[in-house]
């Protein structure tokens, strides 16, 4: 399957480690791409290039076979854009200003402006330039999706979104993306990812570090165990005999992580058997635990 958005060993260098260094990946068309990392860590940067506002230094971007920057003004009319920081022009209301925008996007569909309107509790009889942080979002988000675009890129787009709005805003990416849409999508909080993406770059640095597959992560073919004894010479002896792979050692509190394969759970619980346990309990495996385990494998 072709690609939708190719990113070609780009580089971006502000100096002071500041940028991006030899990012290369792809996207396919209808998947949801996220982008994880730290503040500063190049995520804005490489969004600002695939909309063609930055260029590369070296390589190439293409979305649906165009060059991002030498022909962004193609590119932006497949693309329903979320800014990292938003800046209105000076309307008098939301309401004028969806209008006008969704007139020169050719947005001739009012019911989906309401819809989402309605979904996202948004004034529209505000004044723009005047809008809380929250409210600012909310319209930056209908803009994005109002002219119904085959790509939505979108940098942090749930700041300042409360709890509800950012719930909602999530169900409607789930639309999105079950309608096809192409989605890239920056966040530094991986829940939102997981609830989106089908996979996530990891970005330090300017540099692209790894990049998880949700679906691996889970069906993953292993389980793992938090144990605590009650008796040190019981952790001794599991320790000592126990076939399964130790994640994580806490002598002081008798306690280990043991990783297990599903298809051997049976064997580890009889095991536990003769001793005599404080607790144990099945530890969550997620997107955050993966990187942590990938970055410290790098190490």
């Amino acid at each position: 399957m072709a690609s939708e958005i190719t990113v070609s060993h780009v580089t971006k260098d502000y100096g002071q480690e500041r940028g991006n260094f030899g990012i290369d990946f792809s996207i396919a068309p209808g998947e949801a791409f996220g982008l994880v990392g730290e503040n500063g860590a190049g995520k804005t940067t490489l969004i600002r290039q695939m909309m063609g506002f930055v260029r590369p230094d070296r390589g190439k971007i293409t979305i649906d076979g165009l060059d991002s920057y030498r022909q962004a003004y193609l590119t932006k009319n497949l693309i329903g854009y979320v800014p990292g920081e938003i800046n209105f022009p000076d309307i008098k209301t939301g309401s004028e200003f969806l209008k006008t925008y969704g007139k020169m996007k050719g947005a001739a569909n009012t019911r989906l402006a309401d819809s989402l309107i309605k979904r996202l509790q948004l004034d529209i009889r505000a004044y723009p330039k005047r809008m809380s942080k929250g409210m600012k979002q909310k319209t930056a988000i209908v803009l994005a999706l109002v002219a119904n675009p085959k790509i939505l890129i979108m940098d942090e787009p749930t700041t300042g979104l409360d709890p509800l709005m950012r719930d909602e805003f999530l169900k409607i990416m789930a639309e999105e993306k079950q309608e096809g849409k192409t989605i890239v999508m920056s966040s530094n909080t991986y829940e939102e990812l997981e609830a989106v993406c089908d996979r996530v770059a990891l970005i330090s640095k300017g540099r692209l570090l790894d990049i998880a597959d949700l679906k691996a992560i889970r069906k993953r073919n292993e389980r793992d165990f938090k144990i605590e004894f009650k008796a040190e010479g019981d952790y001794r002896s599991f320790k000592a005999s126990s076939p399964f792979a130790i994640i994580r050692d806490q002598p002081v509190y008798c306690q280990v992580t043991v990783r297990v394969p599903k298809d051997r759970i049976g064997t580890f619980v009889e095991d536990l058997q003769t001793k005599n346990l404080k607790f144990m309990s099945e530890q969550p495996y997620d997107l955050e635990t993966y990187f942590k385990e990938r970055r410290k494998d790098s190490l």
